[in-house]
């Protein structure tokens, strides 16, 4: 059964439809409340809220461009260029890239965030929640160097051996997780670097899980 929607939510989901097939991005709220002649971008937000709702499109928290139209709202009229171009662009999902993260702060603070970037969810094990710009050489074995993007996917609990964004006190930290008992190490993938000991007096959380990784050096 098709789903309904209000003639003010298909105005938002035709605006969002037509700004991906003409910037190949999503627009902000603020650009849907100029669009449409609304008071303030919280009205737009409660439309977006609401189309997502409905199934009619997915949402990517902390990214302000951060929406994706779902498959069956994908334009269905084959055969033209712009169509592909839409398609193209709608398998695309918007994600922020989380820089350097000051002590303390939630890794997804809007100060963090240094822009937001289009990827294939495809290309990962599981859909990223964001990218996390490495710093540093201590998982270098693991072949992540310093100014790679780590694909992390939110998560407060990790296995075995799986390889971690961890805050421990105010600083964020990426290493394998170890576990055994009541026992943690993060442990660096760098013989030049100490495993981190955990002990049941750190301030410890595990932010989210590495999922992928994409490289961003130029070739020389």
């Amino acid at each position: 059964m098709a789903v309904k929607l209000t003639d003010r939510q298909q105005q938002v989901l035709e605006l969002i439809r037509s700004e991906i097939v003409r910037t190949g991005f999503p627009p902000t709220r603020a650009e849907i409340a100029r669009a449409l002649g609304f008071k303030s971008a919280n009205a737009a937000e409660d439309h977006i809220k609401a189309l997502a709702r409905k199934g009619a499109i997915e949402l990517t928290a902390g990214a302000s461009r951060g929406i994706r139209l779902t498959d069956s709202f994908i334009p269905a009229s084959p055969g033209t260029t712009l169509i592909q171009q839409a398609s193209s662009a709608l398998s695309q999902l918007l994600v922020p890239l989380v820089g350097r993260v000051a002590a303390g702060n939630p890794i997804l603070a809007a100060e963090h965030v240094e822009r937001e970037i289009g990827i294939e969810p495809s290309l990962f094990s599981q859909t990223p929640d964001y990218l996390l710009r490495v710093r540093g050489l201590s998982m270098l074995n693991a072949g992540i160097l310093d100014g790679d993007l780590l694909a992390v996917k939110k998560s407060p609990d990790a296995r075995n051996g799986q390889i971690v964004v961890a805050r421990i006190g105010e600083e964020v930290t990426v290493k394998r997780f170890s576990r055994a008992g009541s026992h943690i190490e993060l442990l660096p993938e760098n013989p030049d670097f100490a495993p981190i000991i955990v002990t049941a007096n750190d301030e410890f959380s595990i932010e989210g899980i590495a999922v992928g990784l994409i490289r961003n050096t130029p070739l020389h």
